[in-house]
């Protein structure tokens, strides 16, 4: 069993995870939260209505009695920082969507991996139980796959993050390039792989929200795939055992993982540029990439206005 601490309560993910973490053996030993999102007196409220004992004051003390971090700032520009305490520490940290939102922080996360740290995170989509299916039957039932289109709704990033985790977790890792092809309502992307294969991703706000989708094409026949599944629950029992020591190697590869973040990195590079193919390689330390303060501003604006779709993902 591991300690877990919960750090920032901005989105519904931390009343829906922690259930299943204790479900799966874990205790969650208390809450931190920064206030980017809710008022004072929410954390006291959330902590009381999930049964924790015990509101941190701060990470470093956090980091001091837990084993593990599991990080649901919506903010993804803090994520870095509220990690940084942890990594200290040599605890293991958990970061969720979007992972970053820029090639600095990514640049910062592969260094931690490679030094050894335990440290993951992403889409709860890239380990959905219907994705992990196809990876699992494809060769028989598909034979090879040759496209995917994908979509999500809500906005380019945050949720659009979810198509592209979906989209590389179907189609596997190794893209060359990305080159946005139009906006009418939603951005189309697609997404070329070295090996030439390619995948279409339609991301962005819609009138009606919907949860993501995947039509496959294979060599040996085509099948539309709904995730329909506890992906929440597939996302904690695919990182808790690496996170929390009981397996040496992640689920999937950081470098792997943050080709996800790329991608959306490289789209949103193409759309601003007319669309021109964009090179994963032609990613840049110094490129703007998405602002996370700004998100979080209109995320907390939505909240008090309780304009947020309820059923986040």
């Amino acid at each position: 069993m591991s300690r877990i601490g919960i750090v920032d309560l901005d989105t519904s993910h931390p009343g829906a995870w922690i259930p299943i973490i204790r479900e799966l053996g874990h205790e969650v030993v208390g809450v931190y939260d920064s206030g980017g999102i809710y008022q004072k007196g929410y954390k006291e409220i959330f902590a009381q209505n999930s049964n924790v004992s015990k509101i941190y004051c701060s990470l470093e003390e956090m980091a001091e009695e837990v084993d593990l971090a599991i990080i649901h700032s919506c903010n993804w520009d803090v994520h870095i920082d509220r990690a940084r305490p942890f990594i200290n520490c040599n605890k293991a940290v958990f970061i969720d969507k979007p992972m970053i939102g820029n090639m600095r922080d990514a640049m910062i996360l592969l260094e931690w991996s490679k030094k050894g740290y335990k440290v993951t995170g992403g889409s709860s989509f890239r380990y959905a139980y219907e994705v992990e299916k196809v990876n699992k039957t494809y060769k028989e039932e598909f034979g090879e796959i040759l496209f995917v289109f994908t979509g999500q709704s809500v906005d380019d990033f945050n949720y659009g993050i979810h198509a592209f985790s979906v989209l590389q977790g179907i189609m596997g890792a190794h893209v060359e390039s990305v080159r946005h092809l139009g906006t009418k309502i939603q951005h189309l992307v697609e997404v070329t792989w070295k090996d030439g294969r390619k995948g279409i991703v339609h991301i962005g706000k819609t009138n009606k929200n919907f949860k993501g989708q995947a039509y496959i094409v294979g060599t040996n026949k085509t099948e539309l795939l709904k995730i329909e599944g506890d992906i929440y629950r597939a996302l904690l029992e695919n990182v808790l055992p690496y996170l929390c020591g009981e397996k040496e190697e992640p689920p999937v590869p950081m470098d792997e993982l943050l080709e996800v973040e790329f991608m959306a990195l490289a789209a949103k590079k193409s759309w601003e540029n007319n669309g021109t193919r964009v090179f994963l390689t032609d990613l840049r330390l110094n490129d703007p990439g998405y602002d996370g303060y700004i998100f979080e501003r209109s995320y907390r604006l939505a909240k008090s206005s309780n304009a947020l779709v309820r059923s986040e993902i």
